[in-house]
C-alpha cells in the first residue's frame, strides 16, 4: 500500500452558508474551494497547514444525511482555551475531560455532525 494521507472528510450539512460560516468563524478555518460544480456547490475547508480538508457536503453531493458525521477528533494545542472560545460563541461543549491519552472535549457543529477537541498527552 502507498497510501499517504486521507484527502478530504465529508461533513454533511443543510446549509452550506451556515456551515461555512460556523468552521471559518467560529473554528478558524480556511476556505479551501467554493466553486459551482455539478451536481452541486463544492465547499471545502480546513485548518491551517492541514493535509486532509472538509468538504461540507450540501443537499445533491452525494446523498449523505445533514448531521450524521460522528467522531471526527481535531488535535489543538489548547483545549481548555479553544472550549472557552466555543462557549463565547455559544456552542455547547462537553468537557474537557482528562483521557489517558490527553484532555478532550466534544461538541457539535450546526447541522448535528459530531466533533471532538483533544490535545494529547505528551509521549502518547
Amino acid at each position: 500500500m502507498n497510501i499517504t494521507h486521507a484527502s478530504f472528510v465529508t461533513l454533511p450539512v443543510a446549509d452550506q452558508d451556515r456551515a461555512l460560516r460556523f468552521y471559518t468563524d467560529v473554528l478558524g478555518f480556511r476556505v479551501v474551494a467554493d466553486v459551482q460544480m455539478p451536481p452541486g456547490r463544492w465547499v471545502q475547508v480546513a485548518p491551517a497547514g492541514a493535509q486532509t480538508v472538509f468538504t461540507l457536503a450540501g443537499s445533491g453531493m452525494g446523498g449523505f444525511e445533514a448531521g450524521s458525521a460522528r467522531g471526527i477528533m481535531l488535535v489543538t494545542t489548547d483545549v481548555d482555551a479553544d472550549c472557552a472560545r466555543l462557549a463565547e460563541a455559544g456552542v455547547a461543549v462537553r468537557g474537557p475531560e482528562d483521557q489517558p491519552w490527553g484532555r478532550m472535549a466534544s461538541f457539535t457543529d450546526p447541522d448535528g455532525n459530531g466533533l471532538m477537541l483533544l490535545t494529547e498527552k505528551e509521549g502518547f
